[in-house]
């Protein structure tokens, strides 16, 4: 399984900030009807919170609305998004090869063996997350 040969990449909590302002960016840019933020979790509750902070939205905790932007960290195989209840979505970092894209992302990742490790992370993360073996 090439999973398990894959090369780790280590966020820095200062590489998240540089990654959420990116997002944020675009959500300016692209979604200004964006209204509310919630995370996916477990992943998507840090970088959901960070962006609710800088671009003083509400972090819904409650029904996903028609302009809830749904947050998570990355976009793998894209099964997670697929998944989402949102209208719009948004990663820190999406691959190409996911089967679905997020409505926006802060970073492609090209090298598709690449797996990040968040800071929020162990540093000895698996590819496969404990709680999805």
């Amino acid at each position: 399984n090439t999973r398990y040969m894959m090369i780790k990449n280590y966020i820095t909590w200062s590489g998240v900030d540089q990654l959420v302002d990116v997002l944020c960016k675009k959500i300016l840019l692209d979604l200004p009807q964006i209204d509310s933020v919630v995370g996916i979790p477990r992943g998507g509750l840090i970088p959901a919170t960070l962006v609710s902070h800088k671009l003083g939205l509400p972090y819904n905790d409650g029904p996903i609305g028609a302009n809830t932007l749904v947050i998570d960290d990355i976009c793998d195989s894209g099964n997670t998004i697929k998944n989402s209840i949102g209208v719009y979505t948004a990663t820190l970092h999406t691959k190409l090869s996911a089967i679905v894209q997020p409505t926006l992302a802060a970073n492609i990742l090209i090298n598709e063996s690449q797996w990040v490790v968040y800071p929020w992370e162990r540093q000895d993360s698996e590819p496969i997350q404990d709680y999805l073996k």
